[in-house]
């Protein structure tokens, strides 16, 4: 919903959407970039289509349907673990900017499972900094960025398991410390 219709999104004036051309969202360089990753995606259904005539629709859904789902929840639960932890703030519009957004959330380390996903997973911190740096560099950059952040930067060593399970009993909802109500600034309870 919000590459299609931009829901949760910023406000533009005019439609917004990550597959119209014409969006807000680009500039005139990279509207033809958008016609071509359109043209892809309807070629990528189109096959689909296809292998699903030629095959079954639960032949499609047993190679390709199981695993983009195993996938896309891997990276539900990456996204939910790295964005939630006791010790990250959330702010209302009276105290958020780019750096606080950017900073609320947590690097954590995965195992094996880090290198399949290109690090993005154990140097998260640093993705949300400098969302371009290519994933052969963000050891290394967050290796440099750890001793100037300092106390900001947060890593919780936490199996991932268990720090799921803590999570989802512990991060319920956002309130603001008792005296605090007035700061913009609201934290994790349960």
């Amino acid at each position: 919903m919000y590459f299609a219709f931009n829901i949760h999104g910023r406000e533009y004036d005019g439609f917004v959407s990550h597959f119209y051309p014409q969006s807000p969202l680009f500039n005139d360089s990279e509207r033809k970039y958008i016609w071509l990753s359109d043209a892809g995606l309807l070629g990528a259904v189109y096959t689909l289509y296809k292998i699903a005539t030629a095959t079954s629709a639960t032949w499609l859904f047993c190679i390709y349907g199981v695993p983009l789902m195993v996938l896309n929840g891997h990276f539900i639960v990456f996204s939910f673990v790295h964005h939630t932890h006791p010790s990250l703030p959330h702010f209302d519009s009276r105290e958020w900017d780019w750096i606080r957004g950017a900073m609320s959330t947590v690097d954590r380390d995965y195992g094996i499972i880090n290198s399949i996903f290109h690090n993005v997973t154990c140097a998260h911190v640093v993705h949300h900094l400098i969302s371009h740096i290519p994933h052969y560099h963000l050891i290394e950059a967050t290796n440099a960025i750890k001793p100037i952040l300092g106390d900001y930067y947060k890593y919780d060593d936490t199996p991932i398991l268990k720090a799921f399970w803590r999570e989802t009993k512990e991060c319920i909802f956002v309130e603001p410390d008792v005296g605090a109500e007035d700061t913009g600034v609201y934290w994790w309870r349960k």
